[in-house]
């Protein structure tokens, strides 16, 4: 991350999702997006207004205890994953395959948590980085490339 981010800030979860949908609608198949920030920072109403960017009418829900959701209905497949609940160790106790169908190039893919599966995220799109700023209050940092 040497450049310089571009910074975003947000005071509701609509203007959070609107600035994800202009950052993301021109995004291609096989695009990594990782998003980063404590619990309850955004990632997911992040990905809800990228989800709807790219063309998916429906519900938009985190994966914490799926890992892995799938939408197909957009412009262009994608899978939602968050990586929280593999911890520390990252995917060094999980299948090695876990990640394997959904960084396939062919899907768009957007990574909640993504330190657990660093090694295996390359190249990454956009790097996304949301704080939590009092309210509905949130900063977002964007590195691209």
């Amino acid at each position: 991350m040497a450049a310089a981010a571009e910074v975003f800030e947000t005071d509701s979860p609509a203007a959070t999702e609107a600035i994800a949908g202009r950052l993301v609608r021109d995004l291609p198949a096989g695009a990594i997006v990782m998003l980063s920030g404590d619990v309850g920072a955004g990632k997911t109403t992040f990905v809800r207004g990228a989800m709807h960017a790219l063309g998916h009418p429906g519900r938009v829900t985190s994966p914490t205890f799926t890992i892995v959701n799938r939408y197909d209905d957009g412009r262009v497949p994608v899978s939602h994953l968050d990586l929280y609940r593999l911890g520390p160790s990252g995917l060094a106790d999980e299948d090695p395959s876990l990640l394997a169908d959904e960084l396939t190039g062919e899907r768009i893919v957007f990574i909640e948590w993504p330190e657990a599966a660093a090694d295996l995220l390359d190249p990454v799109a956009l790097r996304v980085r949301l704080s939590h700023e009092g309210g509905d209050r949130r900063r977002l940092e964007v590195w691209r490339g």
